[in-house]
C-alpha cells in the first residue's frame, strides 16, 4: 500500500508528518484529511485560527503533493449518521 504524509499548513506555520499512513489511494487519503481536517476544527487552541487560510498538503511516498484539502472543505463533507 502507499503511504501518504499530511503536512498541516496554518498560515506561515507547517506542521509536517514525518510517519505517515499506508493507505490504498487518494480518495482514501481525502477522506483521512477530511477527518483531520474536522478533528482539528473542533479542538481548543490558546490562540484564534483563520481556518480559511489554512490546508492539509498530502504527499505519496515519492514527496509528490497529491492533494491539498483547505479546512473550510471538511466543513461541506460533514459523515452521514446512520
Amino acid at each position: 500500500m502507499p503511504k501518504y504524509f499530511f503536512n498541516i499548513h496554518i498560515g506561515a506555520d507547517v506542521l509536517s508528518d514525518p510517519e505517515g499512513q499506508s493507505l490504498r489511494d487518494p480518495d482514501q487519503a481525502w477522506e483521512v484529511a477530511s477527518a483531520m481536517a474536522r478533528n482539528l476544527m473542533d479542538t481548543q487552541f490558546d490562540k484564534p485560527v483563520d481556518w480559511a487560510s489554512s490546508h492539509i498538503e498530502v504527499r505519496d511516498d515519492l514527496d509528490e503533493i497529491v492533494l491539498e484539502f483547505p479546512f473550510l472543505e471538511a466543513l461541506q463533507f460533514t459523515p452521514k449518521s446512520h
